[in-house]
């Protein structure tokens, strides 16, 4: 099953692509998701999500396969196991950033996922499947935001700190 999703990031096409490939800095914005531990350039991590009535926890491992700087894309496998048994998902998300209005950048993110086991049968709804993607996506993209915005407004107070103290130790000086 093929899902595409798209958001906008408040960051140039460089600076997007160095967060978004900075696993441990994004795995808390992702909804439902953890990271549980690195080795390697691979990640492991558990995640739960909920498909109408049933509610699945995962456990699994994911890799970023290549990254393009020139072309602003990258790529990444996962693979997981539902915890109670019940199937198995792995899923490889290509993402490519667009520039945007204001030095934003469009993230489009295709993923083909492939559910194996009584899982399965979820893949059959895949129009619940697509709103469920939609919805993390979207709360994903709202808490990398917040993320970025926080710590730009650090970098800037750290900023004019600095600069308040540069100041200070000027006039004390003189």
């Amino acid at each position: 099953m093929e899902l595409e999703n798209r958001f906008i990031v408040p960051l140039d096409r460089p600076d997007a692509m160095k967060v978004l490939t900075d696993v441990p800095r994004i795995a808390p914005c992702i909804p439902g998701a953890s990271l549980t531990g690195m080795e390697d350039g691979l990640y492991s991590g558990q995640a739960n999500v909920r498909l109408g009535p049933v509610a699945l926890s995962f456990k699994g491992t994911a890799s970023i396969t290549s990254i393009d700087n020139k072309s602003h894309t990258a790529q990444v496998k996962a693979q997981g196991s539902d915890k109670k048994g019940r199937g198995q998902a792995e899923a490889i998300m290509t993402f490519a950033l667009e520039e945007a209005e204001n030095g934003q950048t469009e993230v489009i993110v295709r993923t083909d996922v492939l559910l194996s086991g009584s899982i399965a049968q979820y893949g059959r709804a895949s129009g619940l499947i697509n709103v469920v993607a939609g919805q993390i996506v979207s709360q994903f993209s709202e808490n990398l935001k917040t993320d970025i915005l926080e710590n730009i407004f650090f970098i800037e107070a750290v900023d004019i700190i600095l600069f308040i103290n540069i100041i200070l130790f000027t006039f004390l000086i003189f």
